[in-house]
């Protein structure tokens, strides 16, 4: 974090109190997405807002929307937030550093929650100018790469879409495994590999994968050039994966395994007994972007690299993971959304060029009212 904003996580305005509140919103999709979990049309979300109360007009903003059988927080969301800003509002908390705190505290059991606060707070201590941290890329000066991700679809919509996502400029195609026989997901790997051999493919299994036939499947994929494979196999299998881990001709990332984890003790334990090559970090799903910091510091710590992906933010909360990715990211191309993918999406300067995101000082923003 820039030392700028840790200065101001610790301003103190006399006689203010610092106080939260959250809105529902409900994003609706250009076109039904399938997923492992269903097809989805609409996305609830609720924005989160804090402010001073001598300065009301300056309001920091962010974002939390659980996703049914994904986020652990989901069941009973919309009360808990609504809790959880009532006891804020009566601990009369003054510094952003203290609201900080309070949050660690009392939302442990709502990543979702504890992601759309500490937004909220790390805009605000910014000066509630959507600049959650001050990079290059924040500025408008650089740009992000991020991957294709393909939806799932039968073997010749699938197809199509990678090839549209080459042809914009994406270099690196994420698609989900599972959905199809796995005879013609492999044929369509090959026909992609043959015609695009400097594409880099990055697979997701969603847990698709019995641990029976795991190994097998991913020996089937060794002369493929597969830059990894997300959760091969569901979550809790710890010595499946530690073994596919050892043995798979294509790396492995985990990405629901990380979910259920709440305590430090249990995140070294995974880290120590699977090994993986790569996690996939979700700041929404983890609980923010300090909980995702110290996923990736055990993570560095074992050398294992990773990967951040956003999970259907509005643009609210794509523009604030993108701004952390360029802080901390490097040039590795993580999975950052597009902002496209609904109607009535937040506009704000975020765009799309060429397989990479960034932000036109000329496209301003418009927050909800």
């Amino acid at each position: 974090m820039l030392e700028s904003t840790q200065s101001a996580f610790h301003i103190i305005f006399p006689n203010t109190m610092l106080q939260l509140a959250a809105t529902p919103y409900t994003l609706h999709f250009r076109n039904p997405a399938p997923t492992s979990r269903g097809v989805l049309t609409t996305r609830p979300i609720w924005f989160v807002r804090v402010w001073r109360s001598a300065a009301p007009e300056q309001v920091g903003w962010g974002e939390c929307g659980p996703i049914a059988g994904l986020s652990r927080d989901a069941d009973g969301f919309g009360d808990a937030l609504a809790a959880l800003c009532a006891e804020f509002n009566a601990a009369r908390i003054a510094k952003i550093a203290e609201a900080m705190q309070w949050l660690v505290r009392e939302a442990p059991m709502w990543p979702s929650l504890a992601f759309g606060v500490e937004m909220a707070l790390r805009d605000l201590a910014g000066g509630a100018q959507r600049r959650w941290w001050d990079t290059p890329f924040a500025r408008g000066e650089s740009s992000l790469p991020t991957h294709g991700l393909i939806w799932m679809d039968d073997f010749d919509g699938v197809l199509r879409q990678i090839e549209a996502k080459i042809a914009a400029g994406f270099t690196v195609i994420k698609m989900k495994i599972g959905a199809l026989p796995f005879e013609q997901e492999l044929a369509l790997l090959r026909c992609v590999r043959q015609a695009h051999p400097t594409v880099e493919l990055r697979l997701d299994a969603n847990g698709a994968f019995s641990p029976e036939e795991a190994l097998d499947r991913l020996d089937s994929l060794a002369d493929l050039t597969i830059a990894f494979v997300e959760q091969p196999v569901k979550p809790g299998c710890w010595g499946v994966l530690a073994d596919l881990c050892r043995h798979s001709p294509a790396p492995i990332a985990l990405d629901e395994e990380l979910i259920p984890i709440r305590s430090v003790e249990e995140r070294r334990a995974l880290l120590n007994t699977v090994r993986p090559q790569y996690l996939i970090v979700k700041p929404a799903l983890l609980g923010g972007f300090a909980v995702s910091e110290a996923w990736i510091a055990e993570a560095e710590a074992r050398s294992i690299r990773w990967i951040v992906n956003s999970l259907l933010e509005s643009n609210i909360g794509l523009n604030a993971i993108c701004q952390w990715t360029s802080a901390i990211g490097g040039d590795c191309v993580h999975g950052l959304g597009t902002g496209g993918l609904f109607t009535n999406n937040v506009p704000t300067p975020l765009t799309l060029q060429g397989g990479r995101l960034a932000l036109d000082s000329t496209r301003p923003w418009r927050l909800p009212e």
